[in-house]
């Protein structure tokens, strides 16, 4: 494991000597080093990125074989000549491992949780993450998998970003936490600003913003100061330029366009730092960006060193003095959008890397509304009836024992609509126990719902419902859902928007096909984290609609004492076959009350005294997922491991072929559950044999 040493103040021996912000580059083709004539690294930068050393694809080419030499190169340089390293990046739509695209979204889930696991274990503490890159609308092809991947747009359009930024703070709280896309100056400008500052209004961890800054080689100087200016207002939050070049061959128009932009970004007071993405021409990822050509400084690079000379260059102020995270300051209202005249809780998630919170100021607009002096720092505002419309700005101030101050803003809408929160018919479901799905909480659309109708259970991709409802105790929850789908596809999951994070309750829960939209069938999972006794807004989140969805029962989760063994599956099977699913269960000081059989997690059968088993008729050519849960006399639960069934032939087995002529046996039943005498896809069962009629 490799451990950043977040040091005090940036090392000196390069190029710029401002404490305040670094000059960095990325590395060449792979080395740090670009050799030949060209200066040692650490004799002109002060910070480095890999240019793709640390992406996914290069890590983890190969699934569960991961590949950290280069980036490790890289982190170990930076911590030997005392400077900074950024690690780019965590998510991107390009660059993953080609692997990826043949999962599914459950699958991937657990692929990139596994990649932010092995990057955590690898590099325990970093000092910068781009987190998230070019997720921007299509700016690159694998943003709609990304974006399943995460769990989707939910409430803000931007869920999935914001998991994204959830699961880089949970494992490197004192990293800054970096949103990086390109044409987010130029181009791209209004989407970009709108996606950062939804991920910083909803209380998504992220500190800073980065402008590749790829579009700036016809920029003029007011355009430029404008653009950034303009951004700064709207989010208010540290600015990186995290992969600046210029694109131009002649010598003396790049020093000119050097001249007139770099002093701008630098020179910014919101600006943390400037990375230049390569400097070493016929190296870069375009043809006339690069700083040297065949070994020698071309113009921009000897006019770059002196202005890195200069006062202005030299005390320009940053943000981030020393590249270090102090505050991490997250505002979290429970709503982006909200009625006129209902309550919005909000809480700040506030924490000091070396410092103590006195107190923690919050306004609305202008307006103080609470001073808090104890974590968890939250408050309730009441949302005036006679609000005037349009966005309003949340802030908190953080205060110090020392007497500095940190700022951070975040935002919500008051509707034109006073229709308040509250439970449906204001009765609040007891858990233990059932959600009846078109019961989700009253209030409007956008702040309780999305796409959602009281009079169907038929669900749509986007989709979602909130759901208030009050814990009995604290403990693991299981859940089991009537779903009802004529095919496969389907997939939902149940989330919690709680203060500190966006917790996914439970997997993406894949829907498969129950026989039509009117075969509801009993589809059993388990949340993957306890809840806590006491008020909770759980959500229902639709990733891939067309199913219905009736109610869903929560029960609370014990392990039993004892075991639960599936007998294996080692014959041939064909649709239709008559299987018999038998498992051995065992209480340790108490007694099996039933075995619940699943395929698929799909309910088929419940068996209450030994030999537990019961009948499954597969319905189609596939593998089969099946699992046994024994339940003793106290309720608790033990669950086998899972044997896979795989039904091979289209049709059933051991068949024999009759004409209309043949004399058969008189049926005595119908392993089909049909009526006696009929058929089941040309199949007629007599006496438990199977024909074929011709």
């Amino acid at each position: 494991m490799l451990v950043a040493v977040l040091l005090p103040a940036i090392s000196f021996a390069q190029i710029s000597s401002n404490p305040n912000k670094f000059l960095g580059n990325i590395t060449t083709r792979g080395s740090v080093e670009a050799g030949g004539n060209i200066p040692k690294y650490y004799t002109l930068w002060n910070q480095i990125t890999c240019e793709n050393e640390s992406k996914w694809s290069s890590v983890e080419g190969t699934r569960g074989s991961f590949n950290w030499s280069g980036a490790e190169n890289a982190f170990t340089y930076a911590q030997n000549h005392n400077f900074t390293y950024k690690f780019h990046a965590l998510v991107w739509g390009a660059q993953y491992p080609n692997w990826l695209e043949s999962l599914s979204a459950k699958e991937r889930f657990a692929a990139l949780t596994n990649w932010f696991d092995n990057a955590k274990q690898k590099f325990n503490t970093l000092p910068m993450i781009d987190v998230v890159n070019e997720a921007v609308g299509n700016h690159q092809p694998g943003n709609p998998m990304m974006k399943e991947t995460l769990g989707g747009g939910g409430k803000t359009g931007y869920d999935w970003l914001i998991k994204a930024f959830e699961m880089a703070y949970e494992r490197w709280p004192d990293a800054i936490l970096i949103y990086n896309d390109y044409n987010s100056i130029r181009y791209d400008i209004n989407n970009y600003i709108t996606l950062v500052k939804t991920l910083r209004d909803a209380g998504a961890p992220i500190d800073a913003y980065g402008n590749q800054s790829h579009e700036l080689s016809s920029i003029s100087t007011s355009e430029l100061s404008s653009a950034l200016q303009r951004q700064q207002n709207e989010l208010q939050m540290p600015m990186f330029v995290t992969e600046l070049d210029i694109d131009i061959a002649n010598d003396q128009q790049q020093k000119a366009q050097y001249q007139k932009v770099l002093p701008i970004m630098w020179e910014a007071p919101y600006c943390a730092g400037v990375t230049l993405w390569g400097y070493i021409h016929g190296s870069t990822w375009v043809d006339n960006s690069g700083l040297y050509k065949d070994g020698a400084e071309r113009p921009a690079m000897t006019w770059i060193k002196e202005y890195m000379a200069t006062d202005a260059a030299k005390n320009a102020v940053g943000p981030l003095p020393g590249t270090k995270k102090e505050a991490s300051i997250y505002i979290r209202p429970a709503a982006l959008k909200v009625a006129r005249g209902d309550a919005l809780p909000i809480c700040v998630r506030a924490r000091m890397a070396t410092k103590t919170i006195q107190k923690v100021d919050l306004y609305v607009e202008d307006e103080l509304i609470a001073t808090m002096t104890e974590a968890p720092y939250k408050t309730v505002y009441n949302v005036p009836s006679s609000i005037a419309s349009g966005r309003k700005t949340i802030k908190a101030i953080v205060t110090t024992t020392d007497g500095s101050t940190y700022e951070r803003q975040s935002g919500f809408t008051p509707l034109a609509s006073t229709k308040k929160r509250k439970p449906y018919n204001d009765v609040v479901p007891q858990l233990p126990g059932t959600i009846n799905v078109t019961e989700y909480d009253d209030g409007a659309a956008g702040v309780t719902y999305n796409n959602a109708s009281r009079s169907s259970a038929i669900t749509s991709t986007g989709q979602w419902m909130d759901y208030t409802v009050d814990v009995a105790e604290d403990g693991l929850y299981s859940f089991d859902a009537e779903i009802a789908s004529s095919s496969t596809g389907g997939m939902f999951h149940l989330a919690e928007y709680a203060e500190d994070n966006l917790n996914y309750l439970t997997e993406f829960v894949e829907v498969p096909k129950t026989g039509g939209t009117s075969v509801f069938k009993t589809l059993h999972g388990r949340l993957q984290m306890p809840l806590t006794a006491g008020r909770h807004i759980i959500s229902l989140m639709i990733d891939t609609g067309g199913f219905y969805i009736n109610k869903i029962t929560f029960t609370r989760y014990e392990e039993a004492e004892g075991s639960c063994l599936l007998k294996a599956f080692n014959d041939t099977y064909g649709v239709g076959d008559h299987i018999t699913v038998s498992a051995r269960a065992t209480a340790r000081n108490s007694s099996v009350s039933e075995v619940r059989f699943y395929a698929d997690n799909i309910l088929i059968g419940t068996s209450t005294t030994s030999p537990y088993q019961c009948v499954f008729v597969p319905t189609e050519k596939r593998s089969y997922s099946m699992t046994a849960i024994a339940v003793n006399a106290e309720g608790k639960e033990k669950m086998s491991n899972p044997r896979i069934l795989e039904v091979t032939s289209d049709t059933p087995t051991d068949i024999r072929t009759v004409t209309s002529d043949d004399e058969t046996d008189t049926p005595t039943y119908n392993v089909m559950g049909m009526p006696v005498g009929d058929d089941y896809r040309g199949i007629v069962i007599k006496n438990g044999k199977k024909y074929i009629k011709k």
